[in-house]
């Protein structure tokens, strides 16, 4: 299995197998500042059909200009609520998009960055970032002058998967050919598998998993699957196992494999 791992790894954790996914609208920014708060917006959107995701990432990331950080450090929360209106996205109104983006402004004023943020509910004894997520996730739903972002961000203390917020630490924290990066304090090792259908079939396939629901304890139980072939970094092959599911040119391998 290691070897086997290590070869979709190599083959498939690749730049060139990244379009379509949400992941391609951070790797503009260079600032980390910046990039952190555009991942964070890129991940809590990432549901629904991909090309969509890809253009309401786009569209709110155009709508805050050059630096998303900037924008939020330096605008009104009205005049937030101005440059959001319209936005749709599925189930997500510009006024849950806003929500969003006052709570991050919030984090921003107490803590000066979304990785500050978390890394400060973050004890060095837990195996996983488990814990420090439901906090950061709390910090992130309190509802202030413009409400709640709702379902933008899940809530790991019930049982959710947490996969959007999951996906947004693996980008964030790991470092390769594919995940920018930029939250470096926060080892790798201590992520939990971002959970998806996708991810659900697969590592059900390959016997990782006999839950029968995506949640978080089948998340954890996975991750733990993964540790045993790379402790260090047991989100290492999120990536190129998801590449399966998601795109068209790798359904022949997927039936393959997991069929």
């Amino acid at each position: 299995m290691k070897a086997w791992l290590e070869t979709q790894y190599e083959q498939y954790n690749r730049r060139q197998f990244v379009d379509p996914d949400p992941l391609a609208c951070i790797y503009d920014y260079a600032n980390i500042a910046d990039r952190e708060v555009a991942a964070l917006i890129a991940a809590s959107l990432a549901y629904g059909q991909v090309r969509q995701i890809i253009r309401s990432v786009s569209d709110v990331l155009s709508r805050m200009g050059p630096s998303p950080y900037g924008y939020l450090r330096n605008t009104a929360i009205d005049r937030i609520g101005q440059d959001m209106a319209g936005f749709v996205h599925r189930f997500a109104r510009d006024c849950h998009v806003t929500a969003l983006l006052h709570a991050v402004q919030q984090i921003l004023v107490r803590h000066g960055s979304l990785g500050q943020c978390f890394q400060s509910h973050l004890a060095d004894s837990e195996k996983t970032v488990f814990n420090a997520l439901c906090r950061f996730s709390e910090e992130l739903r309190e509802e202030g002058a413009c409400g709640s972002p709702a379902h933008l961000v899940a809530c790991p203390e019930k049982g959710s998967a947490c996969k959007r917020m999951n996906l947004f630490l693996r980008w964030m924290v790991r470092k390769d050919r594919v995940d920018p990066g930029g939250w470096e304090v926060i080892r790798p090792s201590r992520l939990i598998i971002p959970l998806d259908t996708h991810m659900f079939r697969i590592c059900t396939k390959l016997g990782l998993t006999a839950r029968k629901q995506a949640n978080m304890k089948t998340a954890i139980e996975i991750t733990e699957a993964f540790r045993q072939w790379c402790p260090e970094d047991p989100v290492k092959y999120d990536f190129a196992l998801t590449r399966f599911g998601i795109r068209k040119d790798l359904s022949e391998a997927a039936a393959y494999y997991f069929n």
